[in-house]
């Protein structure tokens, strides 16, 4: 820039001023480099011959005659320069370092419109301009100079601008490949584990659900021997279950083996497959049977023993005791569950389609009843209403127009924890996806092929059915039962689970905690709930831990008679860590998936509630389970899940 500064001031100045450059070109030795000085003395010796020889004489790039150059397509007379040997030495002096292949188009590119100096001006490539006069090879309207310095500049700024682009998408690229590849090394290789101590403590928990995996991976296992027992070796993210009903995503995308979690603590972590069949609160021990489908090796069954016990078994679903749900309807609750409804939900369809089938078997076949308008129960009905309309219209178009849902719910709205705003717009999405939603309607008895329900107006109605799905609430498992019968009705009076103090304590036991569905709060029976319970626990056992090893120094330190001050330090601690606060429970919102690509959202914003519902928010749904999936194994494996969904399609094969 500082040369190109120079030699347009020069330029400027007139061709008496550009032979002084030449035969004096020391007199910017002080001020530019070298390569910038021979660039000078070569742009100002081709200027100098062009203004002796009277017209502008067209000039490469390379400063040599065009009609030397042979890869040059333009052919004009020849015109003596100073760069021809055969012709006869210009007026002006050349500089002895002048050279035939000094490139001048460093400098040329900064010229103007209208040529320097009153000369035309060589131009890359050798165009010439004019000069003020009018002198130069386009003057006399020859037609309009091209703006090729203006192209190349903005050509330049965009070629920088899409290389800065391409090298930030590079970087991104390189680090999350590097970030996936070290945590997935990270993952299948865990640390060597410290193993049980006799002397710790043992530390039992029942259950590998919200509650449990969320304590599990906040717990410090140092300072206990943990076991966990559980009918199931790995946790289920249950708010995407519904998507598996209809193959939107697969089972193992959305399960994580609870050895991902032990095998990364500090401490050994004992695991065991069983159903806990019997728990001793006097004798503080817990018997577990062997689950296995397989035969039986020659333990089947075993009693641990527990200094602290944590209940997490969740809940069961509730039938109200009425006559043939059990046998006839198919529940939402676990893997298996989904898995059941996906195959009967195809025998339903390839049934409609055998050959022969009536009118009226038919729409029976193809009538799927979902009873509870809970989340659950709407967002298996949104799901199945996406798969009947996005899939089965094209691989089944013979029955497609048959399918109906119905959704049956007691209460006068579905999704009744949602504001009323919501609730609207979801029963309006689904009249636009012509699902039937029967409000203030009972079911009272289930049958192998219809259901008898009672509406508001106390009318009996049979509705026949090819599919059912249960989604109506929780009930208390035998196993919590147990308990609550071992510590009297009086204390234990809730029918739907423990009652537990503010701190999670079963209330009537000392040892003994519970949290998530197998407790009766004041809170919905949420993951959101079990979750934040679960990480509550892991905070307190680990005060507990602290200050049972608090307890111990300040016995030593007392015994041996050590310093007051430490023995003062030692009470501090104590206190601090003995100070337990009571479990609080944030509600961060609800979420819920209700068909066609759209998804409702109650999130709490300052003192009120924000109510969203749509495409955006569908994208928040996603986004938002996404990041609540305990590893990146499975949010790769939703997220990809997702993606082959939209390119390919649902599966419609019965396994």
């Amino acid at each position: 820039m500082v040369a190109r500064s120079f030699v347009l001031a020069g330029l400027r100045a007139g061709p008496t001023a550009h032979r002084s450059a030449v035969s004096s070109p020391l007199i910017f030795h002080s001020r530019l480099p070298a390569h910038a000085q021979r660039q000078l003395v070569a742009f100002a010796a081709a200027r100098s011959v062009a203004s002796s020889s009277g017209p502008s004489q067209p000039i490469t790039s390379q400063g040599t005659p065009r009609e030397n150059n042979p890869a040059d397509p333009v052919t004009r007379s020849h015109i003596p320069s100073a760069f021809d040997k055969s012709s006869p030495s210009p007026a002006s002096p050349v500089h002895p370092s002048l050279s035939t292949s000094q490139t001048v188009d460093a400098i040329t590119r900064t010229t103007t419109k209208g040529g320097i100096g009153g000369a035309g001006v060589a131009r890359p490539g050798g165009e010439t301009g004019p000069g003020p006069n009018g002198s130069g090879a386009n003057a006399g309207g020859a037609g309009p100079e091209p703006k090729i310095i203006i192209e190349r500049v903005k050509r330049g700024r965009v070629r920088k601008w899409v290389v800065r682009f391409a090298r930030g998408v590079l970087a991104i690229v390189l680090g999350g490949t590097t970030y996936i590849l070290y945590s997935s090394y990270q993952n299948r290789h865990p640390p060597v584990q410290l193993p049980q101590d006799p002397t710790k403590k043992n530390l039992v928990i029942l259950g590998n659900g919200w509650a449990s995996t969320a304590m599990l991976k906040a717990l410090d296992t140092e300072g206990y021997n943990v076991t966990v027992v559980s009918p199931r070796n790995y946790f289920l993210f249950t708010p995407l279950l519904p998507s598996v009903t209809v193959g939107t995503l697969e089972t193992r995308s959305i399960i994580e083996p609870t050895r991902f979690i032990t095998r990364h603590k500090k401490r050994a972590v004992d695991f065991l497959e069983g159903d806990a069949t019997d728990i001793d609160v006097k004798a503080k021990t817990v018997t577990i049977r062997d689950n296995s489908e397989m035969q039986k090796g020659e333990v089947s069954e075993t009693t641990i023993p527990y200094d602290y016990l944590v209940v997490n078994i969740g809940a069961e679903n509730q039938t109200f005791g009425i006559k043939g749900v059990k046998e006839n309807a198919c529940f939402l609750k676990e893997s298996w569950d989904a898995e059941k409804i996906r195959t009967r939900l195809m025998d339903c369809i390839e049934t409609a389609t055998f050959r022969g089938q009536s009118e009226d078997e038919i729409k029976r076949l193809l009538h799927m009843v979902v009873v509870g308008g809970g989340p659950t129960g709407v967002e298996y009905a949104a799901e199945l209403h996406d798969f009947l309309t996005e899939d089965l219209q094209n691989w089944y178009p013979e029955i497609a127009g048959n399918v109906k849902i119905t959704l049956i719910e007691a209460l006068p709205n579905v999704l009744p924890m949602f504001s009323k705003q919501l609730i609207d717009y979801t029963s309006a999405t689904f009249k636009e996806n012509k699902i039937d939603v029967l409000t203030r309607t009972m079911v009272k008895e289930v049958g192998e092929k219809h259901i008898v329900a009672q509406d508001e107006k106390k009318n009996l109605l049979n509705i026949p059915y090819g599919l059912l799905v249960w989604a109506t609430g929780n009930t208390a498992r035998p196993l919590t039962k147990s308990i609550m019968a071992q510590v009297g009705e009086k204390i234990q009076n809730q029918r739907r689970g423990l009652v537990v103090d503010d701190k999670l304590k079963v209330a009537g036991l000392d040892d003994v905690w519970a949290c998530g569905d197998a407790t009766a709060t004041n809170y919905a029976p949420t993951a959101q709930v079990a979750s934040q319970q679960g990480k509550y626990l892991a905070r307190m056992f680990e005060q507990i831990y602290k200050k049972e090893e608090l307890e111990l120094a300040l016995e030593e330190a007392r015994n041996t008679q050590g310093a007051a001050v430490n023995i003062q330090e030692l009470v501090k601690q104590y206190n601090r860590v003995t100070a337990v606060r009571p479990f609080s429970y944030t509600h961060q919102g609800s979420l819920a998936y209700i068909g066609s690509d759209k998804a409702i959202a109650d999130l709490p914003f300052f003192n009120g509630n924000l109510a969203s519902g749509g495409l955006a928010t569908y994208y928040f749904w996603r986004s938002a389970y996404v990041s609540t999936l305990f590893s990146l194994r499975n949010r790769s494996l939703v997220v990809l899940d997702w993606i082959k969904v939209k390119v390919f399609g649902r599966d419609v094969s019965r396994e």
